[in-house]
């Protein structure tokens, strides 16, 4: 019980104290004129307010991430607390604040157009492939997930396949929509169900006898029943409540509606500490209800979601379980479709196919959604493997676009540096020695490799820095985006017009 609250304590003194850090750090202008109100067109730059933006931010970063990553990471044993609130408090809340302003900096630009930006014209490709890829993915798992969820509490009649289509009609109907109608109107309602349910399986836990593990010398262990080494997998396990490159793709959503540099501690910052404390409460729930044994058989036996109606029913009973359970549907629904809001804005921009008419948003979405609905056809336990590693490699390139962000303004960028090499390190180990890789195992040489590789990779992003730094001349956006919004538009017309 102490490692819970404690936990959860330094997930908040983590917001107030080096959150209010990385926001002196990148300099806010509370002033200055966001895209909300200067670009508005009132489908997706839409001023809303702080509260709304806030809880549109929560829903779509959960999904079933922060609930299903740490059920897999509670394998482990208490070490996954570690990495909930070190990687929540250092990694993913800097990752998503970072990522949420340079995007309000850069018009409510997409990841692929700032990693453009501060990376090279060459880098868009490989992260437009990445961003749809993650996009797509995790459309995929978000439908999954809560179709298996409702198919456990309903009928038998209304099939997985059935609840899986009627998810892709509520996409689709919710996609051609504004941004205020399809997520300002309909996410309050589910945030509410979703903090009042984790709220009850926090306290239920903390009240029910049930002896919650802590973290100490003795349990500073691996458990997993398999023997599957802590690293590089539990840094993939647990993703969603510590660090998620999926995040860089959601928060330029909402920079598009943010109407003050102010808020953005809260909204960006803010809500992935909210989503660590999600990812606490259901990690020692699984560690207190479960041997790692019993664990790992429900989870084979029905993916997490089995584990969520376990937990849900013998900490709150059927009628508030059932509730409970909602709660954690709510959660990949509607990240689910913001995911393909952002997949369809993104390959909009990449084609060039402005979505100011619904025929047009209907060109991008509906492949997108018929790719979708073939890949629910295959393993979950797959999915979740492939969405893992292109999560974190889609983090990795958010953290190098903040660090050189910072770098170029001569700012302490070792906050973005030192998360975002330790994760490139992760992902190179892990695709060397994965299945889904290279199969070379977790042996001294896979170690190695890896080490040799990030070296090589931190070396060519240093010297590609040095460059553009010294390109630049006084005036540029890149140094100056601080500025008023009209004064770069102004500048492009002028440039487009000399053309």
């Amino acid at each position: 019980m102490i490692t819970l609250i404690g936990g959860i304590g330094l997930l908040i003194l983590g917001y107030i104290f080096y959150g209010t850090y990385i926001e002196k750090n990148f300099q806010i202008k509370p002033e200055r004129v966001t895209p909300a109100k200067a670009l508005q067109d009132g489908y997706d730059f839409v001023p809303m307010s702080k509260s709304k933006n806030a809880i549109i931010e929560l829903l779509n970063i959960a999904g079933t991430g922060p609930i299903f990553g740490p059920i897999m990471g509670a394998l482990y044993g208490p070490v996954a607390y570690l990495w909930i609130v070190l990687g929540c408090i250092f990694a993913g809340g800097v990752h998503d604040y970072m990522i949420g302003m340079i995007s309000l900096r850069n018009n409510g630009a997409h990841l692929p157009e700032l990693a453009s930006k501060y990376l090279g014209k060459p880098v868009k490709h490989v992260v437009n492939i990445f961003a749809m890829l993650l996009l797509l993915l995790v459309g995929t798992v978000f439908v999954s997930s809560p179709a298996n969820l409702i198919a456990d509490i309903t009928p038998s009649w209304l099939t997985v396949g059935i609840i899986t289509a009627l998810i892709f009609v509520y996409y689709l109907i919710s996609t051609v929509l504004p941004i205020d109608k399809a997520l300002g109107k309909v996410f309050p309602i589910f945030g509410a169900i979703l903090i009042v349910s984790t709220l009850a399986i926090g306290i239920s836990l903390l009240f029910s006898g049930h002896d919650i593990p802590n973290l100490s010398v003795q349990t500073m262990n691996n458990f997993h029943p398999e023997g599957t080494a802590i690293f590089p997998a539990l840094f993939f396990t647990i993703s969603c409540g510590a660090l998620s490159g999926f995040h860089a793709t959601q928060a330029p959503m909402v920079s598009r509606t943010t109407e003050g540099e102010r808020e953005g501690r809260f909204t960006f910052y803010g809500m992935m500490v909210g989503e660590g404390i999600i990812a606490m409460i259901w990690a020692a729930a699984s560690m207190t209800l479960f041997d790692g044994q019993t664990l790992s058989a429900i989870i084979n036996a029905g993916t997490p979601s089995a584990v969520v109606n376990e937990v849900s029913i013998l900490l709150l009973g059927n009628v508030l379980g059932t509730i409970a359970i909602i709660g954690v549907i709510v959660l990949p629904i509607s990240s689910g479709l913001s995911a393909f809001r952002s997949c369809r804005t993104i390959l909009a921009d990449y084609i060039g196919m402005k979505q100011d008419k619904i025929k047009k948003v209907l060109l991008v979405a509906v492949p997108l959604f018929v790719i979708s609905f073939v890949l629910t056809q295959i393993d979950f336990n797959i999915l979740w493997r492939y969405f893992n590693w292109a999560n974190q490699v889609t983090a990795v390139i958010s953290l190098l676009v903040s660090t050189r962000y910072l770098f170029l303004k001569g700012r302490n960028y070792f906050v973005t540096l030192i998360p975002g090499s330790f994760m490139l390190y992760a992902c190179i180990v892990y695709i060397l020695s994965e299945p889904i890789g290279l199969q070379m195992g977790l042996t001294p040489l896979s170690y190695a490799l890896g080490g040799v590789l990030t070296l090589g990779v931190l070396w060519l992003f240093w010297q590609t820095g040095l460059k553009q730094k010294a390109s630049l001349s006084p005036d540029s956006q890149l140094l100056n985006d601080q500025w008023p919004i009209q004064t770069f538009l102004k500048n492009k017309e002028a440039s487009e017009l000399g053309k």
